[in-house]
């Protein structure tokens, strides 16, 4: 763990650190928090900004909800399965500065009715190609009913992510932010994937 994982931390007031592997199999994966230097990166990114509404797929402890919503002033959802990692997320909000511009939601990812004013998608390998097929399938559904630019932003994805990603005809690569997190500079995978989905 870098000293900027501990301070970014204390100055948010939450607490974040940590795996954790608590009902993960193989279709959701476990909560591996998002360094904060590539939050820093995606937030200086001019992608996200106070007009936005954010939805964290497998927000885990919210740091990406937090950590968003205090450097940009967007709006955030963080959606999370694991009633523990939930529970997590609800004890930070209540620390949190900008806490109130954060919206959690314990459910499954499926199954979230995604709201009109939702225009940002954050992902960090939360769940398997399957689950993905569907959040997409909702989010286009969503998108054809209110339209409006969405862009998806992907951190680190997993090579079936990569492959899926790329069959899909009303997604359209815009952006691919190199990251460099201390200790993985020789990583392939450490970017931010920014894609648009087409409504129709």
């Amino acid at each position: 763990m870098t000293n900027s994982e501990n301070e970014w931390d204390k100055l948010l007031h939450i607490r974040t650190t940590g795996r954790d592997d608590t009902i993960s199999d193989l279709t959701r994966y476990p909560y591996e928090p998002t360094d904060y230097n590539v939050l820093e990166q995606l937030a200086g990114s001019g992608y996200i900004s106070r007009e936005n509404t954010v939805v964290d797929y497998g927000c885990g402890k919210g740091r990406v909800s937090f950590f968003l919503s205090s450097q940009t002033k967007c709006h955030t959802i963080g959606i999370e399965y694991n009633p523990r990692l939930y529970a997590r997320a609800c004890s930070n909000q209540e620390t949190a500065p900008r806490g109130n511009r954060v919206t959690l939601l314990q459910t499954d990812a499926m199954d979230f009715v995604v709201p009109a004013k939702v225009d940002r998608c954050f992902f960090f390998n939360p769940f398997s190609v399957e689950i993905l097929r569907t959040v997409l399938e909702n989010l286009q559904k969503s998108c054809q009913e209110s339209p409006r630019e969405i862009l998806l932003i992907f951190y680190y994805p997993s090579p079936s992510y990569t492959e899926y990603l790329a069959t899909v005809s009303h997604l359209t690569l815009i952006d691919t932010i190199a990251c460099r997190p201390q200790g993985k500079y020789g990583d392939t995978r450490e970017k931010l994937l920014i894609f648009r989905l087409a409504c129709a």
